[in-house]
């Protein structure tokens, strides 16, 4: 699984408190299936709920959700394309430890899809059989990013978040 490590260094870029101090921010696998087809491929797909935790943050939510927003939009775009997805795939919780501080967990359905498919061995005897296995690439859709981009969110004349992102392969 791909996506947690990819999310997680996403929002410790973006966000300027936990590039600071990134040990605020955890990552949990909740609710994992595996769905594979009954087909001769041993091709599957990873379906999760991913939540993200960051704790004792003082900083504005927008600065956790707007990166957080864009990373989907580049990652798991069928959530903020698909009415039914879009009003159910993120949902979060915040407590209120203080005046200052907050905690804030944020569940994300993700899924990956992995492709594993027949290779060679010619040192393998006939009996043995050898599989390639590969994460599935996102589907390319309309509007991707043909040159890298540098993106930042401010609120009230104050930054909140900045990030890249790097161009599309075609």
């Amino acid at each position: 699984m791909l996506k947690p490590h990819s999310l997680r260094a996403h929002l410790t870029a973006a966000t300027p408190e936990l590039r600071r101090d990134p040990d605020k921010l955890s990552v949990f696998v909740r609710d994992g299936r595996l769905v594979a087809a009954g087909a001769e491929s041993l091709s599957f797909e990873y379906r999760y709920a991913l939540n993200v935790v960051v704790l004792d943050y003082a900083g504005q939510a927008d600065a956790i959700m707007v990166p957080l927003l864009a990373w989907l939009r580049a990652n798991q775009v069928e959530i903020l394309e698909n009415p039914a997805l879009r009003d159910k795939s993120v949902r979060f919780e915040v407590e209120y430890l203080n005046k200052e501080t907050v905690d804030i967990s944020i569940e994300v359905d993700l899924t990956e899809a992995v492709v594993v498919s027949p290779g060679e061995d010619p040192t393998a005897p006939d009996s043995a059989k050898r599989y390639t296995v590969a994460p599935a690439a996102e589907p390319a859709r309309e509007g991707a990013l043909a040159a890298a981009e540098h993106w930042e969110a401010w609120s009230s004349g104050e930054l909140l978040a900045e990030w890249r992102f790097p161009a599309t392969e075609p």
